[in-house]
């Protein structure tokens, strides 16, 4: 075991350890030690500063997408530091999620398009109803609503395996950023849910992505370029879209990462390892504050920079690398 795996492993921060132990320690997250440390992330500093701008009924004042501050997005982050399930305050973020979400203003322009004659092509950000159920699962905050999620993201599904929000007429390709999140969503909830139209949609995204090796473009090979989120070959965090490691981490997570075309982004991810064995969030795209602001995050999500090791993202990009070398 390296030096900064066995800091990671010993970190201060309840979220951090919690996570080295499940992917770089193999932990099974169920064994009473896990269990115990998982429950201590409640009181971390960086749940402590993502619950602490609630209104006293539970909810949010802010809007429920507001960059990156939202219900939606506190919700994104508590899963993101493994956050333990079944705090029912949660609730009232989780419905004014639900209530936007299922909002007829929710299925109109400019939010949900539908072009006469590519009735098969919707444009939705299905990434939003991806990160929906994700986080209803990790968090325990099912119920009915996040099927109906699933069904929507499964008939929203482009011919190609895909989804895309591109309102243009002449986009005919699914998106690389709008299929990840969905892609990691369907597989996920049919693994632990059973539901087969949810696997077979998975399969589908996955197969989308992996004929591209993850990060080149079918037409000529050269690297995606990403319209939206800067480029895919650097690392963002803590608003994970689509790049090298995000992808690699979904490729592990659907058991695909031994799959050869994930083989050029598992080199482009292995070079960037630091001398001290850890991995630099390259693009940091929110910045940690106290209020609400635009792009802003109330959590502290680590240091950035090329040349610094990121706890979050060296124990994902490690855990990544390990189960790659399993294989």
């Amino acid at each position: 075991m390296t030096t900064i795996e066995s800091e990671l492993l010993r970190s201060t921060d309840p979220a951090i350890a919690f996570r080295a132990r499940l992917l770089l320690a193999g932990e099974n997250p169920r064994a009473a030690a896990m269990l115990s440390l998982r429950r201590k992330i409640c009181s971390s500093k960086n749940a402590r500063r993502i619950l602490s701008h609630r209104e006293k009924d539970g909810t949010s004042r802010a809007g429920p997408y507001q960059k990156w501050q939202g219900p939606h997005w506190a919700l994104h982050s508590l899963a993101l530091i493994s956050y333990p399930p079944g705090d029912k305050t949660l609730i009232p973020l989780r419905d004014q999620v639900c209530e936007w979400l299922f909002s007829p203003r929710h299925f109109s322009f400019p939010h949900t398009l539908i072009i006469p004659g590519q009735e098969e092509r919707p444009r939705r950000c299905a990434s939003q109803e991806g990160n929906a159920v994700l986080y209803s699962m990790e968090l325990g905050l099912e119920d009915e609503r996040t099927e109906k999620l699933v069904d929507r993201l499964i008939d929203f599904q482009w011919p190609d395996g895909g989804w895309n929000c591109d309102r243009k007429p002449e986009a005919r390709t699914s998106s690389f950023v709008e299929t990840l999140i969905p892609l990691r969503a369907l597989s996920r909830y049919g693994r632990e849910r059973g539901h087969q139209g949810a696997l077979a949609a998975a399969e589908r995204a996955a197969e989308f992505l992996l004929k591209r090796r993850l990060l080149f473009r079918l037409r000529d090979g050269k690297m995606v370029r990403i319209a939206w989120g800067g480029d895919a070959a650097k690392i963002h965090f803590p608003l994970q879209f689509y790049d090298v490691l995000f992808v690699l981490q979904v490729m592990a997570e659907i058991g695909k990462i031994a799959d050869p075309r994930c083989r050029e982004a598992i080199e482009i991810l292995k070079s960037k390892q630091l001398p001290d064995g850890g991995f630099p969030l390259e693009i940091r795209n929110a910045r940690t504050a106290d209020r609400i602001v635009s792009r802003g995050s109330f959590a502290d999500w680590g240091p950035s920079g090329k040349r610094r090791s990121n706890p979050f993202v060296s124990i994902e990009a490690l855990g990544v690398l390990g189960q790659a070398k399993k294989q």
